[in-house]
C-alpha cells in the first residue's frame, strides 16, 4: 500500500506543472513573434529579389532619375519618392497642431457632457475608408479648392521670392497640395486619439498642484501635460507619418498621377503607392514590374527609417526622463 503523498511532494509538483506551462506559454508567444518576424523577411527578400532587374540595369541612379516612360522602358523613382515624401510632410504640418488643439480640447477644456460623443466622433473617422476620402477629394474638395482656395493664395503670395513657385500654376484642384490636404484629414484622427489617450495619463494631482499654484492652462500644458507625454505624442505623429506614407487610394485620386516635378504645389504628381496603384494590374513582365517591385522596396525602406527615427526620438525622450 503506498504512502500517501506529503505536503511537500504536492508542492513539487504543482513547481513542475507551472514550469511545463511556463514553457508552454513562452514557446507558443515566441512562435508568434517569429511568424511576425519571418512574414517580414520574405517581403523584404522577395521585393529585393524582383526588383533586382531595374537596379542591374539602372544602378542606383533608378532612386534620383526622374524619368518614367513605359514605352521606352525607362524609369526612374525620384518623381514617386518626391510625392510621397512632400504630400506627408503637408499632412503632417496640418495634421499634427490640429490633432494637438484637439486632444488638449477633449482633456483640459472640453465640457464633460460634450468630451465622450466629440471624442467618438473623431475616432470614427479613422474607421471611414480611404476610397471615401479619395472620391469626396476629388468630386467635392478640389473644385471647391481650386475655385475658392488657389486663386487666393497665388494673390497671397503674389511675388514673393521662392514661395511664390511653389504655388504657380493653373488652379486646377487636383496636385500635390490638395493629396496632402486629404492625407492631413485621414491622419488627424489617429494622432489626435493617441494624444488624447496619452494626456489623460498624466496624474491629476500634477495638474491640480500647478493651478493650485498660480498656473495658466497654457502654463500646465507646457510645462507639466508635454514633458510628461513627451514620448507618447512622438509616437502619435510616427503612427501618422506611417500612414500617410502608405496611403494608396485617396491619394490616387486626387494627386493627378502625373510622373514629373514640377516644383509647384498646384502641379499634378504622383506617388509610390498611386504608381502602384494604377500600374501594377496593367504592367508587363521585364523592367516595368521590376520597377514597380523597385518602388515598392523603396516605400519599405522608407517606411523602415521613419519606425527607426521613432524609436530613437522615443529613447531620447525616455533618457531625458531619466526613466
Amino acid at each position: 500500500m503506498s504512502e500517501a503523498a506529503t505536503p511537500v511532494d504536492l508542492h513539487a509538483q504543482q513547481v513542475r506543472k507551472f514550469k511545463l506551462q511556463d514553457m508552454f506559454f513562452h514557446q507558443v508567444t515566441m512562435v508568434f513573434a517569429f511568424i511576425v518576424l519571418a512574414a517580414l523577411v520574405g517581403i523584404l527578400i522577395s521585393l529585393a529579389i524582383e526588383a533586382m532587374p531595374v537596379f542591374r540595369e539602372f544602378g542606383p541612379a533608378f532612386l534620383w532619375t526622374n524619368v518614367w516612360n513605359v514605352p521606352e522602358d525607362q524609369y526612374g523613382a525620384l518623381s514617386a519618392i518626391y510625392g510621397t515624401v512632400v504630400t506627408s510632410i503637408i499632412a503632417l504640418v496640418i495634421a499634427v497642431p490640429v490633432s494637438f488643439g484637439i486632444a488638449l480640447f477633449l482633456t483640459e477644456t472640453c465640457p464633460a457632457w460634450l468630451r465622450r460623443p466629440l471624442g467618438t466622433a473623431i475616432e470614427l473617422l479613422a474607421g471611414v475608408p480611404s476610397i471615401i476620402y479619395g472620391i469626396w477629394g476629388l468630386f467635392i474638395f478640389a473644385p471647391l479648392f481650386a475655385e475658392h482656395v488657389q486663386p487666393y493664395l497665388q494673390e497671397l503670395v503674389g511675388d514673393t521670392p521662392i514661395i511664390s513657385g511653389w504655388f504657380a500654376g493653373p488652379p486646377i484642384g487636383v496636385g500635390i497640395l490638395t493629396a496632402g490636404i486629404v492625407l492631413s484629414l485621414m491622419v488627424i484622427p489617429f494622432v489626435a486619439s493617441v494624444m488624447r489617450d496619452v494626456f489623460e495619463t498624466v496624474p491629476p494631482q500634477l495638474k491640480e498642484s500647478a493651478y493650485g499654484v498660480g498656473c495658466t492652462t497654457w502654463e500646465v500644458v507646457t510645462n507639466i501635460v508635454l514633458p510628461y507625454t513627451r514620448v507618447g505624442v512622438i509616437g502619435g505623429i510616427m503612427l501618422g507619418l506611417g500612414r500617410a506614407l502608405g496611403e494608396t487610394m485617396a491619394v490616387t485620386f486626387v494627386i493627378g498621377n502625373a510622373n514629373r516635378i514640377v516644383g509647384s504645389l498646384f502641379a499634378p504628381g504622383t506617388s509610390i503607392a498611386s504608381t502602384l496603384a494604377n500600374e501594377f494590374g496593367e504592367a508587363d513582365p521585364g523592367l516595368h514590374i521590376s520597377s514597380l517591385f523597385a518602388l515598392g522596396l523603396v516605400l519599405f525602406v522608407i517606411t523602415f527609417i521613419v519606425l527607426a527615427i521613432s524609436q530613437w526620438l522615443i529613447k531620447r525622450g525616455i533618457a531625458k526622463q531619466g526613466i
